[in-house]
């Protein structure tokens, strides 16, 4: 009984834990800045005063189609341990962004997820999670690379051909390289059991090595499709904001900016903030648009794709059982 009711109060102390902590990170990251807090205020009540003040609710709009994308990964990728549910996926990627959002480089996802599964072999999942995560990178690093790409030729050819030439056959090889790498998941497996200290790894990233290719590219479909619409997004919110540049611009520099986000470590319990913003602003400043209203737009994004569901994920954590004596039929 003792061991039972320690459990519950653990459990309880965790979910009350994870609420306060998520809370409390966006409090400090909205309401303690205030100069960049006043100015957001002022550019976002303009904006929604302005006539196109409907691309605000569009974006808002798409934040279920997002997660929507990442939640049929999930489900595809989850069948190799259990049948799941695509409502049960989307929840488990809820749940995955909610504990993602308060641990550096959003490791919290793994936990998430994994607690969602039904399976007594739980931690197998993290090889499955990790090629989730791959494939997404593979589309940001892909399509950054053509965005990057722009930039190189328009601003730094011809004042520097050398370097410029470097860069183009650096992205040229990061991309056949990740490539390669995601539809060689048993050598990623093979290397890992061949390294002593890390081969203990190799029963919860084993599963990698069942993903065929045929599946490896319906993933890797669906990272683009998620690719899309974040990117749509990002456009509809520069738009809103009065940034002002051509379709190729638009989709180049937020193509560059997912890019540097994705290859930049972070460091910050707040994920992403910060990384894409300062990448944001400097690219469109490149093509000589204001950093404030760049600023706002990316903002705006991390609050609706990242804050808010993490919000909502909060109702999916509080449901969590972290301790199963079976698997449920």
């Amino acid at each position: 009984m003792n061991i039972a009711a320690n459990r519950r109060f653990l459990l309880l102390a965790g979910k009350l834990l994870v609420v306060l902590l998520t809370l409390y990170l966006l409090y400090q990251t909205i309401f303690t800045a205030p100069d960049t807090l006043l100015s957001w205020k002022t550019i976002l009540s303009n904006a929604l005063q302005s006539p196109a003040r409907w691309l605000f609710i569009l974006t808002a709009i798409l934040i279920p189609a997002n997660w929507g994308f990442e939640a049929k990964k999930w489900q595809l990728l989850g069948q190799k341990l259990e049948p799941i549910s695509y409502l049960r996926a989307y929840r488990a990627v809820m749940v995955g962004l909610t504990l993602g959002f308060i641990t550096p480089n959003r490791l919290g996802d793994y936990a998430g997820r994994v607690l969602e599964l039904k399976s007594k072999q739980r931690l197998e999942a993290i090889g499955a999670i990790f090629i989730g995560r791959f494939c997404q990178l593979v589309a940001t690093v892909i399509v950054g690379s053509v965005g990057l790409l722009y930039f190189i030729v328009a601003f730094f050819w011809p004042a520097y051909p050398g370097v410029s030439l470097s860069l183009v056959f650096l992205l040229l090889v990061i991309s056949v390289a990740v490539l390669l790498l995601l539809y060689n998941a048993q050598a990623m497996v093979a290397v890992i059991s061949a390294i002593k200290p890390i081969k203990k790894l190799v029963p919860y990233v084993a599963i990698m090595a069942n993903y065929s290719s045929a599946e490896i590219s319906r993933l890797l479909l669906l990272s683009l499709g998620r690719y899309a619409v974040f990117m749509v997004q990002f456009i509809l919110l520069l738009i809103l904001f009065d940034v002002k540049l051509s379709a190729l611009q638009y989709a180049c520099g937020v193509a560059g900016t997912f890019f540097i986000k994705s290859i930049v470590p972070s460091v910050s319990l707040l994920s992403d903030l910060g990384v894409r913003e300062l990448s944001a602003m400097y690219l469109f400043g490149l093509l000589g648009q204001e950093r404030l209203q760049v600023l706002s737009a990316s903002l705006s994004l991390w609050l609706l794709n990242i804050a808010v569901p993490s919000l909502v994920g909060l109702y999916f954590v509080l449901r969590l059982r972290f301790f199963r004596k079976g698997v449920p039929a």
